[in-house]
């Protein structure tokens, strides 16, 4: 095999999907499974690519995907032709890739095709250590997995696809064979994530306490994991309807990050945020007030500019304007909501429809 190739890859990708990828061209892309390939161009058009336009709301992609082998070994980037077992018996010329591979995308353009104006070629170049985005999106993934390892490394991921059944199984497990403290609040807290993304709300409590429980006798008293255990609590409190709980969660969570984190942290800009949905819903709209603008004024140092959460943060301020009866203000708010909005998200967006409906 060469040290630099082209492989191809024909699928469907819904439109909203899509338009996404357009506005990251330019950056980074990763693959979520194992990249199946293949060094035929014309099977990868004709045979996934085409019919993939035969569903009205996808258009067919054509990927162009330049390989370094230099680049693989580096950045241990795994793949294997695997031809002689694909399905096309060799004509198709298979290469399969490691999942979350990641690539660069270079260009994006329409293919002519008189069927249909829903056909695109992307250009992607296979992205490996040399590159700093590159370095800089693994130190991340790196860090969003490494607070557990092993086995509870396997019920995050699962946490995070949704399959919530599996890996509420999967921590019950791991909690009866835990052999340390650590390993016993990390697992009540994957299993208060898992209950609490199935709406069993006071199952969610139980766990988010015993995992508490166990930080507090081990970390020092302003550990920024306490205060994330504390905002945990709150989420499940607000959803409860029990404002009053929820809101003295948030404010223990807030004064720990403001002693542990730095002023402008995102995480600030949200417990902000989540005390001021809970005034909100009481009711008490100018402390509801307070704590958005607070909100939006971190957010707006931490944040890019046309950031979507700055967006909600607008959104929230118009809501409380509109109770308020300060309808002007309200509309000013909802109408740079929806500016960012425009900017920041696809077109068929659902939280277009929450903006325009507020504006009406």
């Amino acid at each position: 095999m060469p040290t630099k190739f082209q492989v191809f890859r024909g699928q469907g990708l819904s439109m909203e999907d899509f338009e996404k990828m357009k506005k990251t061209k330019g950056g980074l892309m990763s693959f979520n499974n194992f990249l199946s390939t293949s060094r035929n161009r014309e099977i990868s058009f004709k045979r996934f690519a085409r019919p993939a336009t035969n569903n009205p709301s996808s258009v067919g992609i054509l990927f162009v995907m330049n390989i370094d082998t230099v680049i693989c070994m580096k950045s241990s980037t795994p793949f294997a032709e695997v031809s002689k077992v694909g399905y096309y018996e060799g004509k198709e010329e298979e290469i399969l890739f490691s999942t979350h591979t990641i690539f660069r995308i270079d260009r994006i353009e329409r293919i002519p095709d008189e069927h249909t104006d829903r056909l695109w070629q992307v250009n992607l170049t296979l992205a490996g250590n040399q590159d700093d985005d590159f370095n800089k999106l693994t130190a991340h993934l790196r860090e969003e997995f490494t607070w557990v390892t092993g086995w509870g490394r396997f019920a995050d991921i699962l946490i995070r696809l949704g399959e919530s059944q599996k890996a509420k199984h999967l921590c019950k497990i791991l909690l009866g064979k835990a052999t340390s403290d650590k390993q016993r609040s990390d697992y009540n807290l994957q299993l208060g994530t898992v209950y609490y993304n199935m709406g069993e709300y006071s199952k969610a409590l139980s766990s988010y306490e015993r995992s508490l429980e166990i930080k507090k006798i081990a970390l020092p008293p302003n550990h920024p994991n306490l205060a994330a255990s504390y905002n945990n609590i709150g989420l499940v409190y607000y959803n409860m309807g029990e404002y009053s709980k929820a809101l003295s969660s948030y404010e223990r969570s807030l004064e720990i990050q403001k002693i542990a984190l730095p002023p402008n942290h995102p995480n600030l800009a949200a417990s902000y945020n989540n005390i001021g949905n809970v005034y909100y819903n009481m009711g008490e709209y100018s402390k509801a007030l307070s704590s958005y603008e607070r909100s939006l004024e971190i957010k707006k140092i931490a944040l890019p500019p046309n950031h979507p959460s700055l967006a909600t943060s607008y959104n929230n301020i118009g809501l409380v304007y509109g109770n308020m009866g300060e309808y002007s203000k309200a509309l000013s708010s909802y109408e740079r909501s929806l500016e960012m909005r425009k900017i920041a998200l696809p077109p068929n967006h659902p939280d277009f429809a929450q903006s325009y409906n507020n504006i009406g």
